[in-house]
């Protein structure tokens, strides 16, 4: 999943980006509005966490741009602009959470997982197929009944492959979700994650095909 974080507070700015990193989130950061106004507008995020109080563009004016482009990312407004006005303003206008400023780590993630979630379509917070499952709260993978412990990159893929299980994951949505600007992830590299991750679940009945030109699928294996 990929994610923007539009802060002017540096030290904040940091600690949002090292905390959703560390959970294995591709993180892009920038600290005013009209830098987050011109990123949205050529980039995909599955979700934009938005100060209000930016320099150069106010968090609600790119927040209305985002949405006159029918932008579909997921916009958590991040505020020390609690009054409820500013809650409704921002809510009519297209966000899809607001929170306001000082705030709990633990509720913070919380809603950043609940809107990845809804972002991709899901309502459980467990993803299963075959004998392979996700929590999608812990981010932790299990196959019959054993956690399944996976490299960073390895396991951001397999996340993004089952929770779209079924269908062709295209070769530049995985650059997308897995990457920000300041990664690179070459066609090789996708190539050697995809074979290392097919190695690892073969035994839980599920096949991770090449749609040659297009991308990859994941599905159950078909029974002998």
């Amino acid at each position: 999943m990929r994610l923007l974080v539009v802060e002017d507070d540096l030290p904040l700015a940091e600690a949002l980006k090292t905390l959703l990193t560390s959970s294995g989130y591709a993180v892009d950061c920038v600290h005013d509005g009209a830098s987050a106004e011109a990123l949205a507008a050529v980039e995909q995020f599955d979700l934009v966490i938005l100060d209000l109080n930016l320099p150069q563009m106010e968090g609600l004016e790119v927040l209305r741009a985002m949405r006159a482009r029918a932008n579909p990312a997921s916009v958590m407004i991040l505020t020390a602009r609690g009054a409820a006005e500013d809650r409704v303003r921002g809510l009519d206008l297209g966000a899809d959470d607001y929170m306001a400023k000082p705030f709990d780590v633990r509720e913070f993630e919380a809603r950043v997982r609940s809107l990845l979630r809804r972002q991709a379509g899901l309502r459980s917070a467990t993803v299963t197929l075959g004998a392979l499952s996700l929590d999608l709260t812990t981010r932790q993978f299990s196959a019959d009944d054993h956690a399944l412990d996976l490299p960073p990159r390895e396991r951001a893929l397999l996340e993004l492959l089952l929770t779209r299980a079924g269908k062709v994951v295209t070769k530049e949505a995985i650059v997308q979700s897995l990457t920000s600007l300041e990664d690179m992830l070459s066609d090789n590299a996708i190539e050697q994650y995809v074979s290392r991750i097919r190695r690892r679940i073969v035994a839980y009945g599920l096949n991770l095909r090449t749609v040659r030109g297009i991308g990859y699928l994941l599905e159950k294996a078909a029974e002998r």
